[in-house]
């Protein structure tokens, strides 16, 4: 039996090197991308890695992916991992293979930030840059509320002021939505969409074009934390209800499956999410992505963790003892410490990539 906790790591080196050496030990086939605009708090190089299982011209592809708000990472990667040392190249299917993506945001994943090396929210950032942006104006509200002069307990009480005001007039959801839905005007602020596509945008839609095009259908599970019940696994379909991938995974998932535009999500509605690189990379494929997003803290607390590191890069000192402590609380939100959480983690992933692999098999 291997150990579920030894699966997942404290840090993004410790993460590549179990994540590199599983895939080896399982017989995949390993790639790296270099990213060329970030290093490490150490220095270190950064890289998004991947491993494929299967044959060549499988038709059937099951996608991991780990570490699209970097420090969620930490979760994604013990998931992959535990599949792997648990014997799941093994056990695919005939005409099956799988593509494990690691640390696709390297950077957010080794600072133990949500956001890349541009700030930029890798979920708001797949929209079409030479269009027009949609407008947030909830987010334009509260901005300089999100990220203050000053992280103290007056600008705390000014912060609190701002969003109950906003909350009584809109609903916590109505707050929830305006901070984390997206916005493309603030570069200093959080959930901040970008004015281009960032290295990881482009280098995921590299990867899904030489790794996916020989396959007819595609079920991509792409890990997340952060939002609902401590420790609980919920299915997240973000395409509209009308697409006919969306009917896919009400197949495959049943009614575990939620959806943010028909109100049963714990997510706010979002643009620009990740995932919808791969159907415009593989228009021939029937792609049916979900999001697994695994409940830590109220959600609060959460985003008090997102705008307090936020704040520490852009007007704080990330190496003081202040950074330091903001540090271990933004990880603790986004990966809570002890074997509990970590075994319920694995224990839904495995139930959710059997779904997908029989959702992919059943055609």
């Amino acid at each position: 039996m291997f150990s579920v906790s030894g699966c997942f790591s404290e840090t993004y080196a410790e993460a590549r090197a179990k994540f590199c050496g599983a895939a080896a030990q399982a017989g995949g086939a390993l790639r790296s991308w270099l990213n060329p605009k970030a290093r490490g708090p150490n220095g270190e190089t950064l890289y998004l890695d991947t491993a494929r299982f299967g044959p060549a011209d499988a038709a059937n592809m099951l996608v991991l992916i780990a570490g699209t708000h970097g420090v969620e990472g930490h979760c994604g990667s013990g998931a992959e991992i535990a599949w792997m040392r648990s014997g799941g190249p093994a056990k695919l299917p005939p005409g099956t293979g799988a593509l494990l993506i690691h640390a696709l945001n390297p950077y957010g994943f080794a600072w133990t930030r949500r956001v890349t090396e541009d700030n930029v929210d890798l979920n708001r950032n797949f929209v079409d840059h030479d269009k027009g942006y949609p407008a947030n104006d909830g987010y334009l509200a509260i901005a300089d509320a999100v990220l203050p002069t000053d992280w103290d307990e007056a600008s705390k009480a000014e912060t609190d002021r701002v969003f109950a005001a906003y909350a009584q007039k809109h609903g916590a959801f109505g707050l929830q939505s305006a901070i984390s839905g997206g916005q493309y005007t603030h570069p200093d602020g959080i959930f901040f969409g970008g004015t281009s596509p960032s290295w990881s945008n482009r280098t995921i839609r590299a990867i899904a074009r030489e790794e996916l095009s020989r396959a007819k259908r595609v079920g991509i599970i792409d890990f997340h934390t952060g939002l609902g019940p401590f420790g609980h696994g919920e299915l997240i379909c973000a395409v509209s209800p009308a697409a006919r991938s969306f009917a896919r995974a009400k197949a495959w998932y049943g009614d575990e499956m939620t959806s943010p535009e028909g109100g049963t999500s714990t997510s706010a509605v979002v643009v620009g999410v990740m995932t919808d690189a791969f159907p415009q990379e593989l228009p021939d494929a029937e792609v049916t992505p979900v999001a697994l997003e695994y409940g830590t803290y109220p959600v609060p607390e959460v985003l008090n963790a997102v705008r307090a590191d936020n704040w520490l890069h852009h007007r704080g000192d990330p190496g003081s003892a202040r950074g330091r402590a903001l540090k271990a609380d933004m990880k603790e939100r986004f990966f809570p410490a002890g074997d509990k959480w970590r075994e319920m983690v694995w224990a839904r992933a495995d139930q959710t990539i059997g779904w997908a692999l029989k959702g992919m098999t059943r055609g």
